[in-house]
């Protein structure tokens, strides 16, 4: 139970020097949960569900110690804390019916007694609980060398100065002399009756602690229940939504349930004394406190743990409120008809251009601001052009043109049996968070990409693209709000982190991280439930083969490596066989590198061949994003195919040679996502493969594989169409039913005949469609 004992042992003791502060000049209320690592004095209140079992009798012994065990630990940082704590009834009430059924006679004990049943008065309770919970407490600090003193206090303490000013003073000298205090209402001698302190009632607890926490310069209050913190309806309602910054009009969107079994608090008594205690600056967090792991340590430490209480206005909708938004605003755009879809597209493609000024002056704000902080390669990633942006309205109108053939596709027919008709059809795969790094450019792409397949979209875009990514989310904002609800694609610009995002599986049903092999690697540790497609890291090979073009070779290999080293497809390793060292191959192919800047490392097996060695390769699997590349020899074709398995990440693999039977060879044996004969590994791009654009570049195998556009953002459904068959009917009776599996056209013939006189029909069903999708979504 006591796990953390010996971490304790060898700790000093630690005084504490109490200074009484003017609240309402020095204390300052922390603004954000970072800021609550700061706090020095800190209430802990728990709920009388956090303290009991879950059957009301005795208390929770295992969650007490891991509460007790935390205290100690913030009081070994120097932190003082106090312990408001329930639990003396439910204790209480144990103890007494022990004593009643032990004074019955055996006859009685006999007998089926439920001992739920038995009513004693909690006042009685109260008494015979209190001095045992205390001895409970005692015992548990001590194994952590440090004391506590009980103090209880009454409604009337809070409504007399001289007994305010006692219980300041009492309790400054307790902490002064490093005690940890645990106070509760004494309820042997309490009432039903209401009493007030300043605006607050003091009912329950809940409302004890915010008094408390205010009389005492308390900086941060910590209210430990039964549920994870507020929610915007009662946690086992089907849309309740948890809370994380809870602001006064939080208010508007949240409806209370009943209050707790075994207290006399609920959530709405939650609330209001944590608001209270807010305006009078103290900073409230309410969180689970039945949960394992360290509830209280992490809330102190600033991580999103329960609901945290701001007087402040948020900017924008919550994170969780953004993904709820785009879960609906995805499907209002899922049942709009294709065409209007592709105007959607169009209209941004125009807007890239005709407020490309606007644009390139927010790049500039960016890039200014990045100047001394980002590296080369990632300025040029930032960087924005009118030739980019040019090009970047080009992919757009791709992908609108594609958008006609992308949801509601059928795939397949089959008649399972007679009238009975299954199909497959392609439809969105829902919302997707693409988190993507210096790339402003992605933000357009990945829009279009969603909006042509019906997608719901939340984007995180890196700070240093910040008027750049805002910029453009304005235009995505402006070409969508004609045709469908503009919440179908939310930018994320607060400071939350990007694991926090990657819990939310109720609304995310892909993540797409776009950027550093870092970052794509954390997102893929962290994401948990949620399906990550991605690439770690792109570690491209070019193979120049013994039968090449040297003039091709030369083209090639400086096209890979420096028209835009920063790229995932950009070369990494060039590989050359053994019988171009004596060629002039190999010479000018390294003239043309050192002539572009690139620095050159060389492999082991090259540099036993050469005469003197140059700078000596680190790491085959290094992803460099500059102009710097590996240079190894090898003895085959085998041999470069082994070398690409071994060091390769199954991006993009080149060769160049004119054997068309070694590149058959080397496309069927290199198991990459992209693998490419005689051109540069830089044509390993959504755009250059006629998608419009991508999401990114797989090199999982599942799903998608390589640059990444609209069909891999898309999956199916199956649709069966019966005439009232029970699957009894296939299984038993003389008469059984057989099943036929036939395959279908895709399109019936009366189908085809009639498509292009019903395409208006069409669209004026995906319309009524799309209305009730958009009356689901919050005004």
């Amino acid at each position: 139970m006591f796990r953390g004992l010996q971490r304790f042992r060898s700790v000093p003791l630690l005084l504490h020097k109490y200074v009484a502060r003017d609240r309402s000049t020095n204390t300052v209320l922390m603004r954000t949960r970072e800021d609550l690592n700061k706090c020095e004095r800190i209430i802990v209140k728990l709920g009388s569900a956090v303290v009991t079992r879950e059957n009301g009798d005795g208390l929770a012994l295992g969650r007490l110690a891991s509460v007790i065990e935390q205290i100690s630990e913030l009081h070994y940082q120097g932190k003082q804390v106090i312990l408001v704590s329930s639990g003396a009834v439910a204790f209480g009430r144990q103890r007494l019916i022990n004593q009643l059924l032990m004074g019955q006679s055996v006859r009685q004990t006999l007998r089926d007694i439920n001992k739920h049943q038995l009513v004693i008065n909690p006042r009685a309770c109260a008494g015979a609980g209190q001095s045992g919970l205390m001895s409970l407490y005692e015992a548990m600090f001590a194994q952590y060398g440090i004391p506590c003193a009980q103090v209880l206090i009454t409604k009337p303490d809070f409504t007399k100065p001289d007994s305010r000013r006692l219980l300041r003073s009492t309790l400054s000298d307790l902490l002064t002399m490093n005690i940890v205090p645990i106070l509760n209402e004494n309820d042997v001698v309490t009432n039903e009756s209401d009493s007030k302190y300043g605006r607050i009632n003091l009912n329950d607890n809940d409302s004890f602690a915010a008094a408390l926490s205010v009389e005492l310069d308390v900086e941060l209050l910590i209210l430990l229940s039964n549920v994870d913190g507020i929610y915007t309806a009662p946690p086992d309602e089907p849309n309740s939504r948890l809370i994380e910054t809870f602001n006064p009009q939080s208010m508007m969107e949240v409806k209370f349930g009943g209050k707790s079994n075994v207290g006399r608090g609920g959530m709405s008594s939650k609330c209001a004394a944590a608001m209270w205690a807010v305006e009078n600056q103290v900073s409230v967090v309410i969180a689970n406190g039945m949960r394992s792991g360290s509830t209280i340590k992490d809330i102190v430490a600033g991580k999103k743990v329960g609901t945290f209480f701001s007087l402040e206005s948020s900017d924008g909708p919550s994170v969780e409120t953004q993904a709820h938004m785009a879960r609906l605003g995805g499907r209002a755009l899922a049942a709009l008809p294709a065409d209007k879809r592709a105007k959607i597209i169009t209209n941004l493609s125009e807007l890239l251009l005709k407020e490309s000024n606007s644009i390139l002056n927010a790049n500039t704000l960016d890039l200014e601001a990045a100047k001394d902080t980002l590296s080369a390669h990632n300025i040029a990633r930032l960087r924005l052009t009118k030739d980019k942006l040019k090009t970047l309205s080009d992919g757009l109108r791709l992908i609108a043109q594609s958008a006609h053939s992308t949801t509601d596709q059928v795939l397949r027919r089959m008649q399972i049996a007679p009238d009975m008709i299954l199909q497959l059809k392609t439809v969105p795969i829902g919302v997707l968070l693409v988190i993507f790094e210096s790339r402003p450019d992605a933000l357009p792409q990945v829009a279009a990409l969603s909006i042509a397949s019906g997608n719901g979209l939340l984007l995180k875009g890196g700070k240093e693209a910040w008027h750049t990514n805002n910029t453009l989310f304005n235009l995505v904002t402006r070409a969508l709000e004609e045709y469908c609800p503009p919440t179908a694609i939310q930018l994320i610009n607060t400071r939350e982190e990007v694991a926090d995002l990657l819990k939310m599986n109720q609304f995310i049903d892909l993540i797409i991280p776009r950027g550093s092999s870092q970052l794509v690697k954390s997102i893929q540790e962290a994401a948990g439930s949620i399906p990550v497609m991605g690439h770690a890291e792109g570690i491209c090979h070019v193979y120049i083969d013994k039968d090449c073009d040297m003039h091709k070779a030369r083209r090639i290999v400086v096209d890979s490596k420096c028209d835009y080293p920063a790229a995932c497809n950009s070369m990494e390793t060039l590989l050359i066989h053994r019988s171009h060292l004596d060629s002039k191959v190999f010479q000018k192919i390294i003239e043309d590198l050192k002539q572009n800047s690139v620095k050159i490392n060389v492999g082991p097996r090259l540099a036993m061949l050469l005469p003197v060695s140059p700078q000596p390769v680190e790491s085959f699997s290094t992803e460099f994003g500059s102009l710097e590349c590996n240079v190894e020899v090898v003895d085959s074709l085998q041999d470069a195919v082994q070398h690409i398995h071994t060091y390769g990440s199954g991006h993009t693999d080149v060769i160049i040679t004119e054997d068309s039977d070694a590149a058959k060879q080397f496309t069927a044996s290199v198991d990459s996502a992209c693998v490419f004969h005689n051109c540069s590994s830089r044509f390993s791009d959504g755009y250059r493969f006629g998608l419009g654009a991508e999401v990114g570049i797989s090199t999982s195998r599942i799903h998608a594989r390589g640059p990444v556009g609209i069909q891999g953002l898309l999956t199916t459904k199956w649709i069966l169409i019966g005439d009232g068959q029970t699957v009894e009917e296939f299984t038993a009776g003389e008469n059984r039913k057989e099943f036929t599996f036939e395959e279908l056209p895709l399109l019936e013939e009366e189908e085809e005949e009639s498509s292009a006189s019903s395409a208006e029909h069409s669209e004026t069903a995906s319309d009524k469609a799309s209305d009730a999708q958009q009356k689901e979504l919050p005004h």
